[in-house]
């Protein structure tokens, strides 16, 4: 189902952030397409960070994961998104 909504509005970053979050149950590699995809083509979808940092972490690219989790606070901060860098800095000290 959530193949059809992407491939019905491509551009909607929530329906391909929605389908790898439901990727990363079954299918991580193919969830971590997705994030890397959403991320490159919808850089101010913050959400997206968050949830690929964890599956990053979980995939054990921690120095990927990083990178992300910097990318996402500077995108939180550009939309005056505090609570979203907030997590993510929570996100990177658990990780140090």
């Amino acid at each position: 189902m959530l193949e059809l909504f992407v491939a019905e509005d491509p551009t909607d970053p929530f329906n391909r952030y929605a389908l790898a979050l439901e990727l990363a149950k079954s299918d991580k590699l193919k969830a971590k397409e997705i994030f890397d995809q959403l991320i490159l083509s919808n850089p101010d979808y913050v959400p997206a960070y968050y949830q690929a940092a964890l599956l990053y972490i979980e995939l054990k690219l921690n120095d990927d994961a990083t990178k992300i989790i910097e990318n996402g606070i500077a995108q939180a901060k550009n939309q005056n998104n505090l609570k979203a860098a907030n997590e993510l800095r929570g996100l990177l000290d658990e990780m140090e």
